[in-house]
C-alpha cells in the first residue's frame, strides 16, 4: 500500500455516499418509519456513532435522498424552460425517466413517502409543485395544438407520471433496456396516444 492509497477505517468502511445508498436500500425494503436508527446501524454493521459521523439523524439521510430525487426532477424542468410546450412535454418525460434510472432507489423512496414527518411533507410539497408545473406544460401543449385537448391536463399528467413512476416497480438497471431506450418507449406509448393527428 502506497502513501497515496486511502486508508479505510471502520467496518465495513462506508463513506457518506455508500452509507446513503445502503440506508436508502434498507428504507425501501423495510419502510422508513419501520426502520430505527439502531436497526439501521445494526443492519449496516456500524455503530450508531459511525452512522452519526456522516449524518446527524435518520431524518437527514431521508432528506438527502429525497432532495437527490427532487433536485433531478426540478432540474429537468429548468433545463427545458425555453422549449416549445409540445417539445418540452416530451423532454420532461424523457428527463424524468433519466432521473428515475439514475436515482432509482431515491425516486422509489420519494414515491413511498406519506407525509408523516416535516421532511416528508416538504418533499411532497415539492412533488406537488413539480406535478403542477407539468400540468401547465400539458395545458400549454394543448393550446399550441401539439397534443389533444379532449383530455383534462391534470388527468393527463397523472396518467403520464403514473406510467413513469410505475417503472420503480419493475425496471432494473441490469436489464436488457437502458435508460435511453426506456425513455423512447415511454415517449412512444405516452405521446402517440396524445398527439394530434
Amino acid at each position: 500500500m502506497s502513501a497515496a492509497d486511502p486508508v479505510r477505517r471502520g467496518r465495513p468502511g462506508y463513506d457518506r455516499r455508500g452509507l446513503l445508498d445502503a440506508a436508502v436500500a434498507v428504507f425501501n425494503e423495510s419502510g422508513y418509519d419501520g426502520t430505527s436508527v439502531a436497526a439501521l446501524a445494526a443492519r449496516l454493521g456500524l455503530s450508531k456513532a459511525a452512522l452519526y459521523h456522516h449524518f446527524a439523524s435518520k431524518e437527514e439521510i431521508l432528506e438527502t435522498a429525497l432532495d437527490e430525487a427532487l433536485d433531478g426532477l426540478e432540474g429537468v424542468l429548468a433545463a427545458t424552460d425555453a422549449v416549445r410546450p409540445g417539445d418540452r412535454l416530451a423532454a420532461v418525460l424523457e428527463g424524468a425517466v433519466g432521473v428515475l434510472v439514475a436515482h432509482l432507489p431515491s425516486v422509489t423512496l420519494l414515491l413511498r413517502v406519506r407525509g408523516n414527518s416535516e421532511v416528508e411533507r416538504r418533499a411532497l410539497e415539492r412533488r406537488r409543485a413539480f406535478d403542477q408545473a407539468v400540468t401547465a406544460i400539458v395545458r400549454a401543449a394543448q393550446e399550441e395544438g401539439a397534443v389533444r385537448a379532449d383530455v383534462d391536463a391534470s388527468v393527463a399528467t397523472r396518467l403520464l407520471f403514473g406510467m413513469v413512476n410505475s417503472l420503480v416497480e419493475w425496471y432494473r438497471p441490469t436489464g436488457a433496456e437502458g435508460a435511453e431506450a426506456l425513455a423512447r418507449d415511454v415517449l412512444a406509448v405516452a405521446l402517440d396516444g396524445l398527439r394530434t393527428r
